[in-house]
């Protein structure tokens, strides 16, 4: 169905726009820029909350044990790796929801649904005597923060036209994405102070080395409350859905395409490796170097993988539009190979000092900066793919936005079992380095190459 058809039947003063022309130069300049542009900035501030709030475990759940919760090794990259499982599982279902509901009403319910897990993992760090199971499915509900991207990057990109879906399709991810840094940034900082007072309940006492500090676990949770609440009531007020509609069945027709899951593929390379690297890196710190002398505080240095990726991605979308999404792609799935056999064959994934710790975050950096870049070329390229259905183009976003999602599940059950079954993550980086290699060869072969099927 053509997103300039007026099928919503409401009129442009309800949910629905009365007609949406952004390839129409005239209309852009006189309707579209102004409400896609407000869309984009609304929806990008509720992304950085959803990415902040999927990633909450992962900063809380190093601070676990300090404050008296009896959870071994492998129960806290559970802990780490049930918001990517959720978040991967949500974001099959936003795949088809703004084609059905509108960009207005998932936007504002999805926002509100955060409160669950912010207020829930609050009062779950005040008790030590939690369950685990408990704390299982409040991390299982954090993932309501990674279902949001398969229904608002659709949503974007047919606000926009052709020509801007690059630079306008990396800044909501890229800036979204900062949610990630946000939450292992601020919750250092925030947990030291009793921000709420009374409202927020007592300290804990947090003991490492023999000394012991009050600290408001709690506080990181909490914070994001007031905030959702804001977002939610001026998603309401301020965003209206576009007419483009499709029924679930309908939508369905993208699975027929092989693009789709070769897109699946890179992306997978690209955003997994981002979301599964930022969910995973505090407790690699802490598990591979953390039995040393003077050992590093993880969310001193864990905050600047996504903080690197966040700001690469936004970087490299104006380049993605300019010189092409396939060969930058390519490009990622080189360094990602790089970094990865550097890692192993230079020994920082089971280190002999504390020596070893610098160059080991240098080249984390870079895979976090690469598979940053990869994001954003990546989505320049789908739309550029499927262009004969701009529908279609971003129904495959969203999917392979939910598949990517999984890799804060993957990477997190992965290394912890690869660390508790063989004392390293070495082997995990092995086959992660295999991977990247299969899908940087079906990026070249299909987008890249010359006479390829779909340049891109």
């Amino acid at each position: 169905m053509k997103p300039t058809e007026d099928v919503s039947g409401r009129g442009p003063s309800g949910d629905w726009l009365a007609e949406w022309k952004p390839e129409d130069g005239e209309f852009w300049e006189r309707t579209g820029k102004k409400i896609a542009w407000r869309t984009l900035t609304i929806t990008t501030i509720t992304l950085v909350l959803s990415f902040a709030t999927w990633f909450l475990m992962s900063a809380i759940v190093v601070r676990l044990p300090g404050i008296g919760f009896k959870f071994d090794t492998m129960q806290l990259f559970w802990l780490a790796a049930m918001p990517g499982l959720a978040g991967g599982t949500l974001r099959i279902i936003h795949t088809f929801l703004v084609p059905i509901f509108g960009t207005r009403k998932v936007v504002t319910v999805s926002t509100l649904l955060k409160l669950i897990p912010c207020i829930g993992i609050g009062f779950a760090v005040m008790n030590p005597d939690t369950p685990f199971w408990l704390f299982l499915l409040l991390a299982f509900s954090a993932g309501f923060g990674g279902g949001d991207f398969s229904s608002y990057m659709p949503s974007t990109s047919i606000f926009f036209p052709k020509r801007l879906q690059g630079t306008a399709l990396g800044i909501q991810a890229g800036v979204g994405n900062f949610g990630v840094s946000l939450t292992q940034f601020v919750t250092p900082w925030i947990i030291g102070i009793g921000m709420f007072g009374v409202l927020a309940g007592d300290p804990q006492v947090y003991t490492k080395g023999g000394a012991a500090q009050s600290m408001w676990i709690q506080n990181a949770a909490f914070v994001y409350v007031p905030l959702l609440i804001l977002m939610g009531v001026l998603s309401w007020t301020m965003l209206r859905s576009i007419p483009v509609r499709a029924s679930f069945t309908e939508q369905l027709d993208i699975f027929k395409n092989k693009h789709t899951w070769f897109c699946t593929i890179t992306y997978v390379m690209t955003f997994g490796s981002f979301a599964g690297l930022s969910a995973a890196f505090p407790l690699l710190i802490k598990t591979v170097y953390g039995s040393f002398p003077g050992a590093p505080d993880p969310l001193t240095y864990a905050f600047l993988g996504p903080l690197v990726g966040s700001l690469s991605r936004v970087a490299a979308g104006p380049f993605a539009d300019k010189y092409g999404g396939g060969r930058i792609t390519h490009l990622t799935g080189i360094v990602l190979i790089i970094g990865s056999v550097a890692l192993i064959a230079g020994g920082y994934l089971s280190p002999a000092s504390l020596e070893d710790f610098p160059m080991f975050v240098v080249i984390m950096l870079v895979l976090f900066l690469f598979s940053g870049i990869g994001n954003a070329s990546t989505f320049r390229q789908f739309p550029v793919i499927f262009s004969h259905s701009p529908r279609q183009g971003a129904g495959v976003i969203g999917w392979t936005a939910a598949i990517a999602a999984y890799g804060p599940f993957i990477f997190a059950t992965l290394i912890g079992k690869s660390i508790t079954g063989t004392g390293s993550a070495t082997s995990f980086f092995v086959g992660l380095g295999v991977f990247y290699v299969i899908a940087t060869g079906v990026n070249w072969w299909y987008y890249t190459r010359k006479g390829c099927e779909k340049p891109s």
